[in-house]
């Protein structure tokens, strides 16, 4: 049976979604954007808003009993593939590289809320 995965460390769903999916062994994160869970404003820039992103999932992951190792897959959205490097060294900064996660990284047209940034994962516990 799925179980949505819910905390107040990181912003509401903005829709009718969850913040992630426990599926058992597998959960799913919808994708973070750069807001603030204090504020739901969206960060300045594209440095701010990876983190604050990561910042999001890492309380989401964690407030399912899990870290940021349990992690085995993301999907990262730019909406400028020129920021590719700045993104990937804000995101380096949260795995462990002895194991990163596997990742797709794509260029889109736009996300909610102006965002510059988005990231969802898969994790496996």
């Amino acid at each position: 049976m799925n179980k949505p995965v819910v905390t107040k460390n990181a912003p509401g769903a903005i829709g009718p979604y969850s913040q992630a999916v426990d599926c058992g062994n597998i959960v799913f994160t919808s994708g973070q954007l750069g807001l603030d869970p204090e504020t739901g404003n969206l960060l300045e820039g594209v440095e701010a808003q990876a983190r604050q992103a990561l910042l999001n999932v890492k309380a989401i992951v964690e407030a399912d009993g899990m870290t940021m190792d349990n992690v085995a897959k993301t999907l990262v959205f730019l909406t400028d593939m020129g920021d590719f490097a700045k993104v990937n060294a804000i995101y380096a900064e949260f795995f462990n590289d002895a194991c990163y996660p596997a990742r797709s990284a794509v260029q889109v047209g736009a996300l909610p809320k102006g965002g510059l940034v988005e990231i969802e994962t898969v994790c496996v516990k």
